[in-house]
């Protein structure tokens, strides 16, 4: 399968260069270059692309995910950024972007988020890990009841809901209310956010 791409970043020279590279591989292909979100947002509907490489430093970025998820728009949407602020990192995460990239990363992690996220997954820069959990104190822990505590210790633990609510006797649906409120009242939204959080607060010694 041949991935479609269209690239939105602000800088000419960058956008010329991912295109020359990504455009070389033997499944992707570059379906249009952008400079502004304005602009992305045309090509997107015009080209259908399969992923959208959105510079987030762009002054109109926030509005093209939102415009993009509030019309259900199937194109998977890969942010890349200087900045890991934990604000705008929650904020993306919380509009449904796949991946997060830093754009000191080497190409082959470019790559390698792009294939991801056309398997469904979720990607994230080590960097924007650290950022998105490094705001939430321990404090928070205090606002988890004790069962939500069990069940964020198991998915930290790479526990299915299933393979919860088996554990702890309750039944899936339960489970899934408890990780809902759980990503409610510390504000995280990845596996990987909490599975940190877990570990910080000692909720488990992954």
């Amino acid at each position: 399968m041949t991935i479609r791409l269209v690239i939105a970043e602000g800088q000419r020279l960058v956008r010329g260069l991912m295109a020359i590279l990504l455009g070389a591989e033997a499944d992707m292909v570059v379906a249009g270059e952008a400079g502004s979100g304005e602009e992305a947002l045309r090509i997107v509907h015009a080209a259908h692309p399969d992923v959208l490489l959105l510079d987030i430093d762009l002054a109109d970025a926030m509005a093209v995910v939102r415009k993009l998820r509030n019309a259900r728009s199937p194109c998977k949407l890969i942010a890349l950024t200087f900045h890991n602020e934990p604000r705008i990192v929650r904020e993306m995460l919380r509009i449904g972007v796949s991946g997060y990239l830093v754009k000191s990363a080497a190409l082959g992690e470019l790559r390698y988020t792009i294939r991801a996220v056309m398997e469904g997954r979720t990607y994230l820069s080590p960097e924007i890990v650290y950022a998105a959990t490094a705001a939430p104190t321990p404090e928070r822990l205090h606002h988890l009841a004790p069962r939500e505590r069990e069940v964020l210790a198991l998915i930290a633990d790479g526990r299915h809901s299933i393979e919860i609510a088996a554990r702890l006797g309750i039944s899936a649906a339960t489970v899934d209310v408890y990780r809902r409120n759980i990503t409610r009242k510390l504000d995280l939204y990845t596996i990987p956010e909490l599975t940190k959080y877990a570990i910080r607060t000692g909720l488990t010694s992954l």
